[in-house]
């Protein structure tokens, strides 16, 4: 892997890249980083050029302050400006959990951008914030951390308090397969955010959620027209499956769901070959190769 350092929307994105051919680009979510890709960069890269960048706040990318450069307006701006930086009009966009969020939302705004869509482990926005709206019990045990992520200082202190502890009950204490993360993994990690702005920088994601989703451009929210992939570990702890339930309706092209009974939130983890598999398969169908 190269590590190339992209200007786009005003901020420099620190970034992976390796291999040829059609433009993928690898969305992590919270709390991970490029790293989150380990297990997809080597087998996709043999057939296409991966780009897996640290989003906005996060590692060795750009920490603009302020809640207000979080918002989901921001952060799809930062994948189109970055498309366009790589020299490209469209990319297959993978992404999971906030990245997730962010690919649903580029689909949807901006569809000529997104040749195909695949999503790991994040329902459709409008989705979620439905049954949030709606005050569905179910999800809100399992998002009572966003609740927690309003707060101003509290969750960075939390975490920073003990900072291993943190990373090991979400990461490897989330996961079905326990050997998915490593202690050398976490290591990683806890280097990755080893800048306190890296962390207000990522929950400064969930702060700014109260922003909503609309754009000032006055673009509108399409069903996203392109092929679709959408995979899910039915064991998430964060997301209930039922918020899977009514995919299409955000879709008017052809989707697929791929539920893994074996698998938790971090299903590119705990079932890295079976994930690669699907991706691969799903780009052929489209002699995307």
């Amino acid at each position: 892997m190269k590590t190339e350092f992209i200007r786009t929307n005003g901020i420099t994105l620190h970034c992976k890249v390796a291999g040829n051919g059609p433009l993928v680009i690898l969305l992590h979510g919270f709390p991970e980083f490029w790293f989150s890709w380990r297990r997809q960069i080597p087998v996709l890269s043999q057939h296409y050029k991966v780009v897996a960048p640290d989003l906005r706040g996060y590692n060795l990318s750009d920490k603009p302050k302020g809640i207000k450069n979080y918002t989901l307006e921001v952060l799809v701006n930062d994948i189109k400006g970055l498309i366009t930086a790589l020299g490209e009009k469209k990319a297959i966009i993978v992404g999971h959990d906030w990245g997730g969020a962010i690919a649903w939302a580029l689909a949807g705004f901006f569809p000529e951008m997104v040749s195909q869509l695949i999503i790991l482990n994040m329902p459709h926005p409008l989705e979620l914030n439905k049954h949030l709206k709606k005050g569905s019990l179910q999800q809100w045990k399992k998002s009572w951390y966003m609740a927690l992520f309003q707060l101003p200082m509290l969750p960075e202190w939390r975490i920073y308090s003990k900072p291993e502890a943190f990373f090991y009950r979400a990461l490897k204490g989330w996961a079905c397969r326990k050997e998915a993360f490593s202690d050398n993994d976490i290591a990683q990690y806890i280097e990755a955010f080893k800048d306190k702005a890296s962390l207000t920088a990522a929950i400064n994601y969930y702060r700014a959620v109260r922003y909503g989703n609309k754009r000032s451009d006055g673009r509108t929210w399409q069903k996203s027209p392109m092929p679709v992939l959408f995979i899910f570990g039915e064991k998430d702890r964060a997301l209930g499956k039922e918020l899977t339930y009514n995919t299409q309706n955000y879709c008017s092209g052809k989707l697929s769901i791929k539920y893994l009974k074996n698998a938790s939130h971090w299903v590119q983890h705990d079932e890295p070959e079976l994930v690669n598999r699907y991706i691969l398969d799903f780009l052929s169908d489209y002699n995307i190769s």
